[in-house]
């Protein structure tokens, strides 16, 4: 039973939503970022994002703290970047009456969101301050303890970490999401967005949250009740483990709390089936287990965000065929290989259509049909079919 009421129910969630809406809003394509980040926020837990440079990592984690109007600090790490970059220099003032102290201001150990870019360069010195850090909010520092503000550290990787050095570190960020290139479909979109970040920047404004606003909203979390889908959570488990997909134990027991923040985000106090998607931000280790674990949930969960994201990819597929279309205006051998495709995908949607019970689910299907269909009699067409 949730322990506040629905006018505080509401407040909370448009108020968090409008702050993924806002997060997202300068980026093109960068709406699962997003709602990664602001996941990760909602839970106090870190997130790694792992893809090429230029994809925007490093702007999305400035914009987010400024729409927080929380204490920021961001750093490249190189394996020379020494301990003192991050956490501050020795004061040598307090050092010369027998004193250990570092002078911490505007350093890592005053922040309440982070950004390290690069983060599996750190060096063995570095690496183990910050398992301490991410894990209890904890720096030991000669004979010091010193506890610190941060509430999640985003940061980001050109890849996934080999060296098994790293992956006690890796293990400490709950949420990771493998950062793609925008599509080819949006890249007019993109150069518009780049132009108006050029003119505009990407920095927000003014804040939509406060910290106490997040810390209260952590709170909510625990109110939900997730009672109904453990038992298919452990199923996820297991079916996870026989395709070779090893969550650790520490992973296994923080999922119910990304399945009561995907919830609280969409408006509910019940967590449902639905919100077991926060799994392919959770158990992927690399780019391959993520594409393995996206076909899994779509194959497990008999739910609407299962029959949504089918939809979303069958819509993605049209993108680019429509793309080619518009690149070509002759014969393409490809298009054979699309137009059996599609016409999969036609009878899928009109499957869905039959069964659906959701109105919502249904209008979307009679929609991407339409545009299936037109597309569907282009090729035919291009293809003397």
């Amino acid at each position: 039973m949730s322990s506040f009421s629905n006018e505080v129910l509401g407040k909370y969630v448009s108020s968090i939503n409008r702050f993924k809406s806002e997060l997202e809003k300068p980026f093109i394509g960068r709406g699962e970022e997003a709602l990664v980040i602001t996941l990760a926020l909602m839970t106090s837990e870190h997130v790694v994002l792992i893809g090429e440079p230029g994809t925007a990592k490093s702007a999305l984690a400035r914009r987010a703290a400024d729409l927080l109007r929380a204490r920021f600090f961001k750093y490249l790490l190189t394996k020379y970047t020494e301990p003192d970059e991050l956490f501050g220099s020795l004061d040598i003032l307090a050092f010369k009456v027998g004193k250990y102290v570092r002078v911490t201001k505007n350093k890592l150990p005053e922040a309440e969101i982070a950004f390290l870019d690069e983060i599996f360069n750190a060096s063995s010195a570095i690496l183990n301050t910050l398992l301490t850090l991410l894990n209890e909010r904890v720096i030991y520092d000669g004979y010091n303890e010193i506890s610190v503000p941060l509430w999640t550290l985003i940061s980001a990787s050109n890849t996934v970490p080999e060296e098994q050095e790293y992956q006690a570190l890796y293990d400490r960020f709950l949420f990771r999401q493998f950062v793609k290139p925008v599509s080819e479909d949006k890249w007019l979109q993109l150069v518009e967005a780049s132009w108006k970040i050029e003119k505009e920047g990407y920095r927000a404004p003014q804040p939509v949250l406060s910290m106490e606003d997040l810390k209260y909203i952590n709170s909510m979390i625990l109110s939900i009740d997730v009672s109904k889908v453990k038992h298919t959570l452990i199923k996820m488990y297991a079916v996870l483990e026989d395709q070779g997909i090893h969550l650790t134990d520490r992973r296994k027991g923080k999922v119910l709390k990304t399945i009561a923040a995907h919830a609280l985000l969409n408006g509910r106090t019940t967590a449902v089936e639905e919100d077991l998607a926060v799994l392919k931000y959770v158990a992927p280790s690399t780019r391959e287990e993520a594409e393995k674990v996206y076909i899994i949930l779509l194959e497990e969960l008999g739910t609407r965000e299962r029959l949504m994201s089918e939809l979303q990819e069958i819509e993605d597929n049209l993108r680019e065929v429509k793309a080619l279309l518009l690149k070509t205006k002759d014969f393409d051998p490809r298009l054979v290989e699309y137009l059996r495709g599609l016409e999969k995908a036609r009878e899928r949607i009109n499957r869905i259509i039959e069964s659906t019970t959701d109105d919502n689910i249904r209008a979307r299907s009679q929609d991407i049909l339409a545009e299936l269909t037109e597309v569907i009699d282009e090729v035919r067409r291009r293809l003397l079919v």
